[in-house]
């Protein structure tokens, strides 16, 4: 059996997009679960469109995700260079022995000609394509005689080679995730395969780069399955063993019409891409996962499950699970709906196995950030009674920082219905009370048993003294049990903020 060996090859004209992302990840499992290789390929031939800064955004957003390449572009390997511009000069032999065999043909008509034609094919209401019945009346070898050619050629007359797509014949193949795909070849145009400023298109370079580096398979977008015909007559035109090939369902916006799009998480408030871009142009900044505080272990799961299941309930996969469980088989023909609830899931999931001690360490950065000195054993143990509130780590502040700051003010609501006539009175007494219990460790608990006696004994409202006590202590009716409260706080630190809140409210 032929070793599989799959390759990643985004173009650098921007941020990389998490659907590129997931077909990736796709290839990567399929890769690793067949004992295969995985490659990195950039695809830079059209240098109209290269962005400074994309293909170095693209290697360390697989860093970032812990995706490993075996070969590619700042790795190496046998089978390289990896980048498309540095094979520059190997690409015309190919187009020129397509052209030897009668497979592609040079054309020579303009810019300005091919719109005049697709002008006057728009008047007649009519599309025009560069194809088997138009090409004999453009201009090109096969309408031109070969002296004429070849004069044209010795002037220095710009000039594309196309590929030649012979009349009525039907273009057959087998697609992994879609079946058996019949195309008519008298449908399609004659793709250019070389431009005239020396580069060759994706099609002719992705399919000479995929037989040199023994590509076995390749799954990519389902963008690119209109092109499959163009690929597989080109193999069929080379002599060459066509790859396997997969088709990828898209990423559909959140209400399932149409490509999730950058606009759409600019929009709904979302990240689209793994990490923060900003564009060297306009200088626009659009967000990033890794930025907006997901983890990297969250985000590939999440992906994962986009238009993929295992075929059971299960939700959370480790890397080495999904490698171990992925077919293409179980890949969905149809997109699969974003959702960012289920990203925020997926990711409070995550963050529930980051030990607190990590967590810890990271938060203590903020806490000094923002003046609050403080020690590592305090703020673990906050860490350990707020992380299941959190869906990122960046939400430890809101959820803790009344162990930090005394309140200020009082939540109007809370206040309106926890804070009664005759509460700061009662305040007063139970400060009294849990002012006699000895200051120690068990400070928390004391003070719990003694409101659990003092409040039904007295033939109060348990809920009702309690979040009067909580309101008092933290400013609303929100955090952790209280016990675990008054013990992070101490007993002094407890009593001095109920005495604020009884003399500040005095109701």
């Amino acid at each position: 059996m032929t070793k599989v060996r799959v390759r990643f090859a985004p173009s650098p004209t921007g941020p990389l997009h998490i659907g590129g992302v997931r077909t990736a990840l796709y290839n990567y499992l399929f890769a690793k679960q067949m004992g295969g290789d995985f490659l990195l390929r950039i695809e830079d031939t059209d240098q109209t469109r290269f962005v400074p800064g994309a293909e170095e955004y693209i290697i360390e957003s697989f860093k970032w995700l812990g995706l490993k390449f075996d070969e590619g572009v700042g790795i190496g390997g046998e089978y390289g260079p990896y980048k498309q511009s540095e094979r520059k000069a190997m690409y015309k032999d190919y187009a020129l022995e397509l052209v030897n065999k009668g497979k592609a043909y040079y054309a020579f008509d303009t810019a300005e000609e091919l719109a005049q034609k697709r002008a006057e094919a728009e008047a007649e209401k009519k599309n025009f394509q560069y194809d088997c019945h138009t090409r004999q009346s453009l201009k090109n070898s096969l309408a031109l005689s070969e002296q004429e050619t070849q004069e044209l050629i010795n002037s220095g007359a710009p000039f594309v080679i196309r590929f030649k797509f012979e009349e009525n014949e039907q273009i057959e193949f087998d697609d992994l995730i879609r079946g058996h795909i019949s195309v008519n070849s008298s449908l399609l145009d004659d793709k250019v395969l070389y431009k005239s400023d020396g580069m060759p298109t994706y099609h002719l370079a992705n399919i000479v780069d995929d037989h040199l580096m023994l590509i076995s398979h390749v799954i990519r977008g389902e963008e690119w399955l209109p092109s499959c015909p163009l690929h597989v007559s080109l193999y069929k035109a080379f002599e060459w063993e066509a790859p396997k090939f997969a088709h990828l369902p898209l990423i559909l916006k959140p209400d399932g019409k149409g490509k999730l799009s950058k606009r759409d998480g600019d929009r709904l408030g979302f990240p689209v891409f793994p990490l923060e871009w900003q564009d060297p142009k306009s200088n626009e900044i659009s967000s990033g996962y890794r930025e907006s505080g997901y983890l990297p272990e969250a985000v590939i799961n999440m992906l994962a499950l986009l238009g993929w299941n295992d075929g059971t309930e299960q939700e959370l996969f480790s890397l080495q699970e999904l490698v171990d469980k992925f077919s293409i088989e179980r890949i969905s023909k149809h997109g699969a709906k974003f959702d960012m609830e289920k990203a925020k899931w997926f990711n409070h999931q995550y963050l529930q196995n980051v030990p607190n001690r990590v967590l810890a360490e990271e938060y203590l950065k903020e806490l000094n950030a923002k003046g609050y000195n403080t020690n590592i054993e305090f703020v673990e143990s906050i860490v350990a009674l707020v992380k299941e509130r959190c869906s990122f780590a960046k939400e430890l502040w809101d959820n803790s920082d009344y162990f930090f700051v005394r309140p200020s003010e009082y939540a109007e609501k809370a206040l309106k219905k926890r804070w009664k006539e005759g509460t700061s009175q009662r305040m007063n007494d139970i400060i009294d009370n849990l002012s006699k219990i000895e200051d120690n460790k068990e400070w928390g608990e004391k003070a719990e048993e003694f409101l659990m006696e003092y409040i039904p004994k007295n033939e109060l409202n348990m809920g009702q003294i309690m979040n009067s006590i909580r309101l008092a202590i933290v400013g609303d009716t929100k955090g952790v049990n209280m016990v675990e409260i008054f013990k992070l706080l101490g007993k002094q630190e407890s009593l001095e903020r109920m005495k604020i809140a009884s003399e500040k409210i005095n109701l």
